[in-house]
């Protein structure tokens, strides 16, 4: 399978990074990169061929074409790729743009799927949300789950105003859990550990929390009350948790996130 890439960025780079790990040879992909030191690096890092425009690329032989080049550019960069698609799957990894605007920035052109992976991927433990119309047959969604399965866990949505959802749980969630540690560093360094040894009593508390959980049949509701015993120490943290309406900040902060997805959904759409 010949891959193109329009955007040779951290995630364009690790999607094909994580292609040529799973076998994909890197002769087949070739990679649309206007900076010429991350194309130096893409060379050096992952030996493919890159170009600085897609008029150069050979749009014609991919097989399918990935676009990971920021939302704000997409609608200027995908301007001369619309007249040379024939036949390809058309993967959009940029966080907003809908199958619709980019349907109509292609003149038209619809065999789009439109997915929503993490940062994780550029460790390949991501996880990837997927939309497709009708318009995308079958063997089309299987080559996305391929390109985006190299880095990761696949979800297919059945809407696409789920991912707005996904960015908001998953997307996004990156950052939840980097704040979780950054707090979880500063009260330790709090009650006297030097910073790393607070970096490392954290980092190992949640890598390990999250194999159990993964590894374990119980729910996170049941792991956490295995940990509480009443009256304790852990008891008496939840409790000030409780209080402080973590809980219920999450949701909030979760459902700000899905109402800013779609908002941004409507200002990138707009052809100004």
């Amino acid at each position: 399978m010949k891959v193109l890439f329009v955007g040779g960025g951290n995630m364009g780079r690790a999607l094909a990074g994580g292609m040529i790990a799973e076998g994909t040879p890197a002769k087949d992909i070739r990679i649309v990169e206007i900076a010429a030191a991350a194309r130096e690096r893409l060379a050096s890092e992952l030996g493919v061929e890159s170009t600085d425009s897609i008029a150069s690329a050979d749009v014609e032989n991919a097989d399918v074409v990935v676009l990971a080049v920021k939302p704000q550019a997409m609608r200027k960069t995908v301007g001369p790729l619309g007249a040379l698609l024939t036949r390809q799957p058309v993967i959009s990894i940029a966080a907003g743009i809908r199958i619709g605007d980019l349907a109509r920035w292609l003149g038209g052109y619809r065999r789009i799927v439109r997915a929503m992976p993490n940062t994780p991927a550029l460790v390949r433990r991501g996880i990837t949300g997927l939309y497709a119309t009708a318009d995308v047959a079958a063997d089309d969604r299987v080559t996305a789950e391929r390109v985006l399965g190299a880095v990761g866990e696949t979800l297919w949505c059945p809407e696409e105003k789920v991912l707005d959802a996904i960015t908001a749980v998953s997307g996004s969630g990156p950052a939840y859990l980097f704040h979780y540690l950054e707090s979880m560093i500063a009260a330790a360094e709090t009650l006297g550990f030097a910073p790393d040894a607070a970096r490392q009593l954290a980092y190992a508390t949640a890598r390990g929390s999250i194999e159990l959980a993964l590894q374990s049949a119980d729910s996170p509701a049941v792991l956490r009350e295995q940990v509480t015993s009443k009256g304790g120490t852990t008891a008496a943290a939840l409790a000030v948790l409780e209080a402080r309406g973590v809980k219920a900040a999450y949701l909030e902060a979760l459902r700000a996130a899905d109402a800013r997805a779609a908002e941004l959904g409507d200002v990138l759409g707009r052809d100004e």
